[in-house]
Order: C-alpha cells, then structure tokens, then sequence
C-alpha cells in the first residue's frame, strides 16, 4: 500500500459540481516546490512538445433501483451499480443496500437512490428485480476470493446498455448530495459509452482550455479504458479494465518522448491505458483487451512523465499510481499542501497536476 497517509477532514468532500469546469484549483506539484493555480491555467505548466494524453470513455447511468426477490415491496431495497460488461455478455456489478440511515440531513434524495455500502449476504442463483419487469440474476463473485462485486446475467431485449439509458442514473456517493444531471458527469473528451463512473480527472477541462494548448503547441493523444466502481475497500488493488491504445497514439508518445517532451497522462484511467501497452523498454505499441496491470512503486511507470489527477481518499490504490508516476516524497509533499490549503476532494473537486 501507499506510504501516503491522512485522515480526510469534514467539509473537504466537493458535495456538487463547480460553476465552471475549468475554474477549480489545481495544485502543481514539482521536485522544486509546489504552486497554487486555477485549472484554466494548465497550459502554463507546459511546455511547447509536451503531449497530453486523455481518455474517451464516457459514463453510463450506471445505478439502477432494485429489489432482492423474496423481500416484502419496500423492505431491502438496493441500488445495483453495473460496473463492467464481460465479453460472455454477463456483467459484474455491486449491489448496495438502499437505507433511510443513509440519507444526509438536508438531502432532497429520495432513500432508494442512496446506496449505504455493498451488502454482504448476496447467494449464487438469488434474482434481483428491477424496473420494467428486468430480473438479474447473481452467479458468483468476481473476482473470485470477494464479496464486494458479483458477475450477473442480465436478459434483455436490445441490450443492458440501451436500458440503462432509460432506467439509469449517475452513480452516486452519499457526499454528493443532490442529484446531478448526466451532462456533470460528462468530459469533453467523453466518445466511447462505457464506464460506471466518470474518468473524473478530464472534468475541469473545458473546449477553451483544449483550444489554449493546441495554441501553446501542446500536443493531445486518445486512449480508451472503461472504469469500473470506484467503492474499492481500503487496500483492495483495482479490477481488470477494458482498454485500447491505437496505433497514431503510440507513435505520437514513442515520439514525445524522443524529442524530450512529457507525456502528461489525464488521470488514473489514462495512465494505466497507456502503460499497459508499454514494453519493458519503454515503447509504447497499439494494444487492446483487458488489462489487470497494477502500478505501484515496485512497477514504475515507463512511459508516463506527468500526471493529472484528482484527490483520493485515505487507502485507495490509485494512491500507488501516483507514486509509480511520481515517487512517494512528491505525492506525500502534494498531499500535504493539499489538506492545509484545504482543496476538495472527489469527481467534482479540485485538481493536482504532478511533475516529477
């Protein structure tokens, strides 16, 4: 696990979405010292040559309210978050109880949104309802050795994702405190439907920030990775993830890099994208599928000079992540800086550029 260590204070959860994207803070975090920025001003902390790389995946309504078969109406409902389609067609998903002991004090949120942690009594074979007449229908965990996330068979006619669409709301924590429309949750980079929650670390770029850079001579490369549910327990390392690298992006980093300019990767999702698809020379190649690649300062990033990232909550993996991208004395200092200036954390919070 990550050396970083903290307790996260009250009142450091971004409960909404900002005014404007782009007009959070962003902490810039060097070997030589950290500084204050806006978001707006990235492009400033970058140099003509560098390539910034970002991810297309866009967020499903991937939270569903359901009830477990068996229970009177009413009595243990559950919010079913779908986390991952598998290539069988099944889905790996979380099932969280819906309590009224959830609800924050003041929340407009009606009790069967709010999913108050996984439940830990699921069967293999037990069926979940859901709306329209829709039944899944639990098989087993999955991964193996967990209680958490469960593989499930969802029949329906033209697809879960198209019903989804219909039926489907944001996933949402109990620290967001009303609902958000889907467009808060969506990147300007968002193209590819197809992950349970936001690769949030692309929020704050706005289409005028993305004009500043191609003006500054900053270049920008797409990668693909779907992320899954981000509810990960402390200490529990992330689930294998769908991911492409095409071919024009691998030259366009294999080049960036020759030249001596950074690859910036744009969040935890981009980075591991990328680096699964590098070698152990450092060249990048077109790769597609899964990957299970684990980033921790026992396996360096590679390729990965530069990181966007949002805030992470005490334990989370992605902690490692950052500390194979940037060592553990600059995210520590990064951390630090950030819990005394009191930056905000989550999808809807402030942001960290790292420059190792």
């Amino acid at each position: 696990m990550s050396a970083v260590a903290f307790d996260l204070p009250t009142g450091l959860e971004a409960s909404a979405p900002p005014e404007r994207r782009d007009g959070v803070r962003l902490l810039v975090a060097r070997p030589n010292g950290v500084r204050h920025a806006r978001f707006d001003e990235f492009g400033e902390h970058l140099a003509p040559g560098d390539l910034v790389v970002v991810n297309t995946s866009a967020m499903l309504p991937a939270a569903v309210s359901g009830s477990r078969h068996g229970d009177r109406a009413g009595n243990r409902a559950v919010v079913v978050h779908f986390a991952t389609a598998l290539d069988d067609g099944d889905w790996v998903l979380e099932v969280r109880a819906a309590d009224p002991a959830g609800v924050p004090a003041g929340s407009a949120k009606p009790i069967w949104e709010v999913g108050t942690g996984p439940v830990d009594d699921l069967r293999r074979g037990e069926r979940i309802a859901l709306p329209h007449g829709v039944w899944l229908t639990v098989h087993a965990p999955h991964p193996a050795g967990q209680d958490r996330l469960w593989r499930a068979s969802v029949p329906i006619d033209g697809g879960v994702v198209p019903y989804l669409r219909h039926v489907g709301r944001p996933i949402r924590y109990a620290y967001v405190l009303d609902p958000q429309p889907m467009d808060a949750y969506r990147t300007v980079f968002g193209r590819d439907p197809g992950s349970a929650e936001m690769p949030s670390a692309g929020r704050p770029f706005s289409t005028d920030l993305v004009t500043d850079l191609v003006t500054r001579g900053i270049l920008v490369a797409p990668v693909l990775l779907h992320t899954g549910v981000s509810s990960q327990e402390p200490g529990e390392p992330p689930q294998a993830e769908r991911f492409r690298v095409d071919a024009h992006t691998a030259r366009l980093v294999n080049a960036t890099r020759r030249w001596g300019g950074r690859v910036v990767a744009v969040g935890t999702t981009a980075t591991r994208a990328l680096e699964s698809a590098t070698g152990p020379d450092g060249t990048v190649r077109a790769a597609a599928g899964w990957t299970d690649l684990v980033l921790d300062p026992r396996r360096a990033a590679r390729t990965v000079t530069g990181l966007v990232t949002g805030w992470h909550a005490p334990g989370a993996s992605h902690l490692d992540l950052l500390e194979a991208v940037a060592g553990p004395d600059l995210v520590a200092a990064a951390y630090r800086e950030a819990l005394r200036e009191r930056y905000l954390w989550h999808e809807f919070g402030d942001s960290c550029l790292l420059l190792p």
